[in-house]
């Protein structure tokens, strides 16, 4: 069920036109499950029927079975209806045919940025999962892709739904107040101003079933590793939310200090139980010794964005404990105060917001300032309310303003939609951020392979605090 603030945003995004003509989707060799994500919902305006261009093959596989469990369900089922085709020359058919207007991609992440370039070239809209590029070499064709849908009057969008968790929502809120943040601190590489980590797990439920990895998401060189991949999330969210509503200009405001990687190890029953395979395929043999699979799936990267000092982790582990899911940590400090989101074992894995005075003998000062900002956010995050706990103040968030990563797909592409609707409605600044959120992800992950030896990779968020 949707929460109040996220009706309005879906609403007041679809507000149509009459005679607006419909939205036609076209999948594109959907091989993650975040391409099936998109039609968890349906949207007014969008036609019934998508298109899907694939291989043949276990991902559109189990990409069909997604969207039909949605179609399938009890409550509130999806009306989907898609028309697929298959064929080895899928892309070019695609492009021939196209009997769509948005093209949905989210699958293999080497040669994706090819596929957006191709599909805006055609006259196509794009809706990209992350990322778009994985290497260094690809940020030429990322820019001509995002030139060439200006030119056009396309909208090319990747999936943020980072931007709709509730938790960073309110974070971003209490970042942007002055008398309860303070100043922004610059910090130092040893103690930055922003630090983030997020932990993913290979093996999860998604949608009420076990999510099976294709072999390929194991190969870095079509996957990306940590940083380049899910990584994206944390510097997106580092510029949205320290600089909202501005172009960051990855030439001049960006500095990437230093980076390292290290392995996910999987045992050889590890790896079959997540990917359905009978052993290690050749692809992976290089990673590979004493029947153990060596995945570089964790980097930290060191940072400054116009001067403030920021250190992010992006991090998969095999499997969840029970009860647990992926977790977000995320600390901007301020001169007054530090802003956190913690999402571990005494959050009960939950994101929570706290706000931690600099000087204890502010604190009455602070909560002050803090009644004074959450009285404010009420008009829009109804049932906000504050605690006091020893370790600092926990903005309560009420369950009915909580949504899944999953319906966050929804929040997305209803912003897409709205965007399509208005030509020249796309903020400026989500051009120039998206170039330097990719400058960052691609030249810290080339980084990384450089300096591994360099810098030891930490263990947990608590070195943060």
């Amino acid at each position: 069920m949707s929460h109040p603030w996220s009706v309005f945003l879906m609403t007041a995004a679809l507000a149509l036109p009459r005679d607006a003509p419909p939205v036609r989707l076209i999948t594109l060799d959907p091989g993650h499950f975040h391409a099936a994500l998109i039609q968890r919902d349906m949207y007014p305006g969008v036609s019934e029927t998508v298109h899907v261009y694939a291989p043949l093959g276990p991902d559109l596989t189990a990409h069909l079975l997604r969207v039909s469990h949605f179609n399938q369900r009890e409550d509130d089922p999806t009306r989907w209806r898609l028309e697929v085709h298959t064929g080895p020359d899928f892309l070019e058919r695609m492009l021939r045919e196209r009997p769509g207007n948005v093209v949905v991609l989210s699958g293999r992440n080497q040669g994706k940025v090819d596929r957006i370039l191709a599909s805006v070239k055609a006259g196509l809209n794009v809706l990209a999962d992350k990322p778009w590029i994985i290497d260094s070499a690809d940020f030429p064709k990322l820019e001509e892709a995002l030139v060439t849908a200006e030119a056009k009057g396309l909208v090319a969008y990747d999936v943020m739904t980072e931007r709709y968790e509730i938790a960073t929502v309110l974070q971003k809120e209490l970042v942007a107040d002055r008398e309860l943040l303070g100043d922004i601190l610059s910090g130092t590489e040893q103690e930055p101003g922003v630090s983030m980590e997020s932990i993913h797990h290979v093996m999860k439920v998604v949608a009420g079933a076990p999510n099976l990895r294709p072999v390929w998401f194991f190969d870095t060189s079509q996957q990306g590793e940590a940083l380049a991949d899910v990584g994206t999330h944390l510097v997106d969210l580092v510029a949205w939310m320290l600089f909202p509503e501005q172009a960051v200009d990855y030439r001049k405001d960006i500095n990437v200090l230093a980076a390292t990687r290290w392995p996910t190890v999987l045992t050889r029953a590890e790896f079959e139980r997540v990917t359905g395979e009978k052993g290690f395929p050749p692809v992976l043999a290089p990673h590979v010794e004493d029947q153990r699979l060596s995945y570089f799936a964790n980097t930290l990267v060191s940072y400054t964005l116009r001067g403030v000092h920021v250190r992010l982790k992006a991090l998969w582990r095999y499997e969840a404990p029970p009860g647990a899911g992926d977790t977000h940590f995320a600390a901007v400090r301020g001169s007054r105060t530090r802003v956190e989101i913690r999402q571990g074992p005494e959050e009960r894995y939950r994101a929570e917001l706290y706000v931690v005075p600099v000087r204890p003998d502010d604190r009455e000062a602070v909560r002050a300032a803090l009644d004074k900002r959450v009285a404010d956010l009420r008009g829009r995050f109804p049932g906000l309310s504050i605690e006091d706990q020893a370790a600092g103040m926990r903005v309560v968030v009420p369950d009915r303003l909580r949504t899944s990563h999953e319906a966050h797909f929804a929040e997305v592409t209803s912003r897409f939609l709205g965007y399509l609707r208005t030509p020249g409605a796309v903020p400026g600044w989500e051009k120039a951020n998206m170039l330097a959120k990719y400058y960052v992800t691609t030249k810290g992950a080339g980084l990384s392979r450089r300096m591994r030896h360099i810098l030891g990779p930490p263990t947990t968020a608590e070195e943060y605090r």
